[in-house]
Parts: C-alpha cells; sequence; structure tokens
C-alpha cells in the first residue's frame, strides 16, 4: 500500500501555471458611442457635422479631378504635339500643337528659388520671435507678420515690378560678374524680369506663412524640454539646436508645404512680374519660361474653346503635382513622428 509523501520541509513548490488570457469583450455600440464622447445630442450632431464636412471635401476634389480630366481628354486627343515635352503652345490650330514643357520648367524652378530663400529665413524669424526678442519688441513685429499674410497677391505684384525689379540690376550684376561662368546666373544686362525674380518675389510673399505656422509650434515646446537642457548647462543656441528644432521639425516640414502650395499657385504677382517667354533659358537670369498659373490667367479669358481645354489640361498636371507634393509632406511628417517629439 502506498502511502503519499508531504514534501519535505523547505521545499517550494511550482506556481500553478496561468491559462491563456481571456480576450477582451467586444463592446457594444453604446460603449463605442461614449468612447467617443458622442452620447448627448450635441456630440452627436457635431459628429455628425464633422463626418459630413470630410465626406463633402472627398467629393468636392474628387469632382475637380473628374472635371479636369474630362475636359483635358477631350483636347488631349486632338494635340499632334507632346503633351509632356513639346516647347510649343498653339492650341487653336487645327491641328492643335502644346505641351508643358516650359510651363512645368517654370513652376518648379521658381517655386524652389522661392522655397530656398524663404525657408531659412522664416524659420530664423520665428525663432527670434520665440526665443530671443523682447517682449515690446515681439509684439510689433508679430503684427506684422501677419499683416503680410493678409496682402493680396496682387498687391504685392504691384510692389514686385514698380519696386522690386527696378532695384535687382545690382543683384543680377553681381551674380553674373562672379558666378557667370557657370551659365546659370549669366546675365546679358536686359530687363530683370525672370525666373530668378519671380522666385524672390514668391519668396517674400511666403515668408509670412511660414513663419506664422513655424512660430505657433516653436511655442508649443514644453517649457520642460528647455529647462532640462539648461540645466545641463547648455546654452540658448544649444536649447533651440536640440530641444526646440527637433520638437518643431514636423510643423515646420507641414509650413513649409503650405508655403510652397502658394508657391505653386501664385498667377497675378508672377503674371505682372515675368516676362514670359515659351522657351526655356540656361541662365536664370534671362527672362524666359513661365508658370502654370500664370499662363492660364494671362490667356484664359481670350482662349478658344480648344484653348481652353489645353489650359485645363495644364491645370490638371498643376493639381496632380500639388497632391504630390502634399502627399510627400505628409509622409515626411509621418515618417518623423515618432522622434520629432511632437504629432502630426
Amino acid at each position: 500500500m502506498d502511502i503519499p509523501t508531504s514534501p519535505a520541509r523547505g521545499a517550494v513548490s511550482a506556481p500553478p501555471q496561468p491559462g491563456p488570457p481571456a480576450p477582451p469583450p467586444t463592446p457594444t455600440p453604446e460603449q463605442r458611442r461614449q468612447a467617443r464622447g458622442a452620447t448627448r445630442p450635441g456630440d452627436r450632431i457635431f459628429l455628425a457635422l464633422s463626418r459630413g464636412s470630410g465626406i463633402l471635401l472627398l467629393v468636392v476634389m474628387a469632382a475637380i479631378a473628374v472635371f479636369l480630366a474630362y475636359r483635358s481628354s477631350l483636347i488631349l486627343s486632338k494635340n499632334h504635339g507632346n503633351f509632356f515635352t513639346s516647347f510649343e503652345w498653339t492650341p487653336e490650330l487645327n491641328p492643335p500643337v502644346f505641351g508643358i514643357a516650359v510651363l512645368a520648367f517654370g513652376t518648379v524652378v521658381s517655386s524652389v528659388i522661392a522655397m530656398a530663400l524663404a525657408v531659412p529665413v522664416s524659420v530664423g524669424i520665428a525663432l527670434f520671435l520665440t526665443h530671443y526678442a523682447p517682449r515690446r519688441v515681439r509684439g510689433p513685429i508679430s503684427y506684422v507678420v501677419d499683416l503680410l499674410a493678409a496682402v493680396p497677391s496682387i498687391i504685392y505684384g504691384l510692389w514686385g515690378v514698380l519696386v522690386l525689379v527696378p532695384h535687382l540690376n545690382g543683384l543680377f550684376g553681381w551674380l553674373d560678374r562672379f558666378f557667370g561662368w557657370t551659365g546659370i546666373f549669366s546675365w546679358q544686362g536686359g530687363a530683370p524680369r525672370s525666373l530668378f525674380s519671380v522666385g524672390i518675389l514668391l519668396a517674400v510673399m511666403i515668408i509670412p506663412i511660414i513663419t506664422n505656422v513655424s512660430r505657433e509650434v516653436f511655442r508649443q515646446v514644453p517649457q520642460a524640454h528647455e529647462e532640462a537642457a539648461l540645466a545641463l548647462g547648455a546654452t540658448r543656441w544649444e536649447v533651440v539646436r536640440t530641444a526646440v528644432l527637433p520638437f518643431g521639425r514636423s510643423g515646420v516640414i507641414s509650413a513649409s508645404m503650405l508655403g510652397l502650395g502658394r508657391a505653386l499657385g501664385e498667377t497675378m504677382a508672377v503674371a505682372t512680374v515675368l516676362s514670359p517667354t515659351f522657351d526655356i533659358q540656361a541662365s536664370l537670369l534671362e527672362p524666359g519660361g513661365g508658370t502654370f498659373a500664370q499662363n492660364i490667367a494671362s490667356k484664359f479669358s481670350e482662349a478658344s474653346e480648344q484653348g481652353r481645354d489645353a489650359l485645363i489640361a495644364s491645370g490638371l498636371v498643376l493639381f496632380v503635382i500639388t497632391l504630390l507634393v502634399n502627399g510627400a509632406a505628409r509622409a515626411i511628417i509621418a515618417r518623423r513622428k515618432d522622434y520629432s517629439g511632437a504629432d502630426a
């Protein structure tokens, strides 16, 4: 007969093995509404309006894309030139011959010049207003920046043609003297109404926009981050470099894309300053080129039915470029979201 033996004194019995965790209960529709905060009638109305606004925006964007694509298809089927590489713009002929090579070049070049000039200046102004400027100076400068962001584009165009362009002769001569050997900055002494002039004007126009958004982003930097850097012996610039700029990186990217959107679609200011010719110049200081928006604004009122369809086709390209730029900006922000210190 086997007699059960008790475990030896001091022996530790193995703990019971836990079973598999129970799956979480499925929330009911009422619990989902409570989690969203849509329990009261006002919350439900606001939720419905917000959702409807988002859906309406998608519908409007889709309707614009369908309209542009339909009107473009009518003329592209008749085009006897290469739409992407042709240097001609004669859609009124029979058969029509037109292309967007010059317009794409001018739009991209002028926007790149504007961004290269505007982004560093805007970030510098935003940092000065948030971390360096005395309080009595910060208010007036912020007010002026806000006021400049609201100035109509035609006012910038008049300022550009009456003030900016006449004073660019010295800059163009200096660039030609020291960098003319590159070919990009060679200048024959004509009127400085070129893509480089347009880029400078666009930079002036988008500086207030990028500055305003960047300033608000830098204001959101947690005070604890800056105090921790100061406690470790960092200087003010080291605080900006290690705490402020990493936190606001995604916001600065968003602000830059917002400014780029205005630069890509600017019409009247560009049409006032630029002397367009439908060719591509190797030098940025010589008149030539054009942009999508400027070409549409200057030719739409006098264009025939075929000409308007051709302009709509170029507008479709600008629409696609804008979508791609914004999509790229969102991808950059999403990729940097985890270590930027802020939610995009």
